[in-house]
């Protein structure tokens, strides 16, 4: 069972309230300092809490290290111009096989047009949240929780490496080395920078890469590191279609569709902690 503490206010329209950690002090004083009039006109809307869910005033003091929470107005955003078919749905879990350029979660410029956002707002499951997370480029079968309280439950299987995965992928590169092969690499991703690298050390990803014929691979990834595919196949000499990242960045327009990256969550199979049936959900995309 997930030992998060909720949010001291609800899901709303798909989304929760941002958190915020205050330096400490007078709570109306520091939001309008750091995020402008706009969000510091919350406080006299009634639309800001305390962990405690008590709701602040414009004359509310809190110590450093303390949390408010509001909803964020949300940005303009570009519709992601792809469906999200349902693969399978049961009182614990949703499975959907998620578009190319769709996010999983709020991030940056996507907030509405994300995964999580849209399936509760379709679904009407506000505390739909994902068991795993795929790149916002990368399309296939992509698994979701129902509840808070069988949340962890999933998101162990993924984090213990208990769920098999394949994925499907095309690449124009040429390589020397002998296929199939498993790669093997210690991979590095840091906050602000684009790319994940690999540096010495000991190993971290390790990924099963097979040549299906052709352009056309099938990639087994033993770990789950952040682009673990795409950099370890740009390291083979494999660099997969359309990626605007790997081996060179790419400036790409975001509103451009026309070139999805060719990299497709293909399958994924696992016992049901729950239930203990054996759930394999196959991808219905192709590349």
């Amino acid at each position: 069972m997930s030992r998060v503490r909720p949010a001291p206010l609800p899901v709303r329209d798909g989304l929760g309230p941002a958190r915020v950690r205050l330096r400490g002090g007078a709570v109306l004083v520091e939001l309008a300092d750091r995020f402008g009039e706009t969000v510091a006109a919350k406080v006299f809307d009634g639309g800001v809490v305390t962990a405690a869910g008590d709701v602040v005033t414009p004359a509310t003091v809190l110590p450093p290290g303390a949390h408010v929470y509001l909803y964020r107005d949300l940005p303009q955003e570009i519709p992601v111009p792809f469906e999200m078919p349902l693969l399978y749905r049961d009182d614990d879990i949703v499975v959907v096989d998620k578009p190319h350029f769709l996010a999983t979660m709020p991030r940056g410029r996507h907030v509405a047009e994300t995964a999580v956002v849209r399936l509760r707002r379709e679904l009407d499951l506000p505390e739909l949240s994902p068991a795993h997370r795929l790149d916002r480029l990368t399309a296939g079968v992509l698994l979701f929780t129902t509840r808070r309280e069988v949340r962890g439950r999933y998101q162990r299987l993924f984090a213990e490496g208990a769920v098999a995965k394949v994925y499907l992928a095309r690449s124009a590169g040429r390589t020397d080395a002998r296929l199939p092969t498993v790669v093997r690499s210690r991979i590095v991703k840091q906050r602000g920078r684009l790319q994940a690298f690999e540096e010495a050390g000991e190993p971290n990803a390790e990924t099963l890469v097979e040549h299906l014929g052709d352009d056309r691979y099938r990639l087994t990834p033993r770990t789950g590191r952040t682009h673990q595919l795409r950099l370890h196949m740009a390291g083979l000499g494999l660099a997969l279609r359309n990626d605007p990242l790997y081996p060179d960045i790419v400036d790409v327009a975001p509103d451009d569709f026309s070139r999805p990256l060719q990299l497709l969550a293909h399958s994924v199979e696992f016992d049901d902690p729950l239930t203990g049936a054996r759930h394999r959900f196959v991808s219905e995309r192709t590349l």
